[in-house]
């Protein structure tokens, strides 16, 4: 039983199995944020300032069908990561034809994984503007003035950031209620998305450049077993007593 266990642990192909833990996990946790922070923006800039922005709505749909692709593309990684460790490998690319086709999957997963990589460095850097807006927004919320309501929250002098619809008055938070309903109800809760979901956006990019160097190492292995091959079928050639030893067994 023990000699069986080990013999199922050489097949695990243990380091694309962390990336796509890794994987799994910052992108179940970049979805879920992004969709609860995008939510919270809405109805921020709905009931503070009086604008919709149609465009995050649809963002929160491109976000479950982006993780539901990165999911699936985790498990056809380790799925490839398997056929290409331990005993494994040998018997599914003891053929040519099987040996060229691992060769070109490995290659094209490499081209995938690669533009995945800068288009989540795309979104990391999305992320880190989103998130220090917020945190001006908090610093402008925990200045003394303002939480003894002595003071307005002023976004006048940032009037070109909103669309022109947006009146002057709305850009002034004077009101108590309104206060803490973009303080505390909204740019708390949202920046704190916003930080998670950068933190996420990382375990993908480690997990991605993680998946590239297995990827890198299965290509390798696969090529090296085409060398071992050919060398294994010239030895039976110049010596068919050897083969003829190996069937015996």
């Amino acid at each position: 039983m023990g000699d069986g266990c080990q013999r199922c642990l050489t097949r695990v192909p243990h380091a694309t199995l962390i990336a796509t833990i890794m994987c799994c996990l910052g992108v179940g946790v970049f979805c879920g944020t992004m969709y609860r922070g995008s939510a919270l923006s809405i109805l921020m800039f709905d009931e503070v300032f009086h604008f919709r922005l149609i465009w995050i709505e649809a963002l929160q749909m491109i976000f479950i069908v982006g993780s539901a692709c990165m999911a699936a593309l985790g498990f056809m990684l380790l799925c490839l990561g398997c056929l290409t460790t331990g005993a494994t490998r040998q018997k599914v690319y003891r053929a040519w034809r099987a040996r060229v086709g691992g060769r070109i999957s490995c290659a094209v997963f490499m081209i995938i994984t690669y533009i995945l990589t800068f288009v989540w460095l795309l979104l990391l850097c999305f992320l880190v503007i989103t998130t220090f807006l917020f945190t001006i927004f908090w610093k402008l919320c925990s200045k003394p003035k303002n939480i003894e309501l002595s003071t307005c929250i002023d976004f006048t002098q940032f009037d070109f950031m909103f669309p022109s619809s947006v009146r002057q008055e709305d850009l002034r938070i004077c009101e108590a209620h309104k206060i803490k309903l973009f303080c505390k109800d909204y740019v708390e809760k949202a920046e704190f998305m916003f930080i998670l979901a950068m933190v996420s956006c990382l375990l993908v990019i480690l997990s991605l450049v993680h998946y590239l160097m297995c990827l890198s190492a299965n290509y390798a292995h696969i090529r090296d077993h085409e060398k071992f091959q050919e060398l294994q079928e010239l030895q039976y050639l110049t010596n068919p007593d050897l083969h003829a030893s190996k069937d015996r067994f």
